[in-house]
């Protein structure tokens, strides 16, 4: 696809976002081999712990870019790998509000610069018991950072055009939990990104790459 600049990038987004969305199955481009059913990623009828996450989009000389955050190895949820920013909806406040506050309190990000372009398809991971509802905003001007120590390892500036290599997408069989299994991924920079930030960022580059795949 031709590159697009990050107002182009934005535009497109807030576009799509609005309409029918690919939901889970783009999800399933990146879902490892044991959760390859439908039923195992919707939300629907799940009594899980709610998430709200923030896909932050941001320019660098016009280019857009995206932040994903290293989680601590030591956290009891998703420890040591790579996700967006974002955590445990708590009482009172909306999905947004908690993807919004989260980004604040791990990253400093000031929820009033933040312009959120829309919704992602919310997808239920069973190893935590999360339902998590990922949404999408961007920002004119990244601000410094000021990552909390405790939740935040490291801070990934992804350029798009790194995901959208199809080059990118790789498949390998892993050990997880006593078990091989094909397990599909992102390799960006020294970095793996799998799993439920991999299946939602697949929903969000089908948007940029205007492909046509619905539930």
């Amino acid at each position: 696809m031709r590159r697009l600049t990050f107002a182009e990038c934005i535009a497109r987004l807030r576009q799509r976002l609005a309409g029918p969305l690919p939901g889970i199955a783009a999800h399933l481009q990146m879902a490892p081999a044991y959760r390859q059913s439908p039923d195992q990623l919707r939300v629907e009828g799940k009594p899980c712990r709610e998430a709200g996450v923030l896909a932050l989009l941001f320019p660098e000389q016009d280019d857009p870019y995206l932040l994903l955050v290293a989680r601590p190895a030591h956290l009891k949820d998703h420890g040591g790998q790579i996700g967006f920013p974002g955590g445990r909806r708590e009482q009172g406040e909306t999905l947004q509000e908690t993807a919004l506050r989260e980004a604040y309190e791990e990253l400093g990000l000031p929820p009033e610069r933040i312009d959120v372009l829309g919704a992602l398809t919310p997808l239920y991971i069973p190893v935590s018991n999360y339902c998590v509802h990922p949404f999408v905003g961007c920002i004119a001007s990244l601000p410094e950072l000021r990552p909390c120590p405790e939740e935040v390892e490291a801070v990934l500036r992804i350029p798009l055009t790194a995901l959208l290599d199809p080059t990118n997408r790789r498949r390998e069989r892993w050990m997880i939990r006593g078990q091989a299994v094909m397990v599909p991924f992102f390799a960006i920079q020294h970095y793996r990104i799998w799993g439920a930030t991999a299946m939602m960022l697949a929903e969000l580059l089908a948007l940029l790459r205007e492909e046509t795949l619905m539930d």
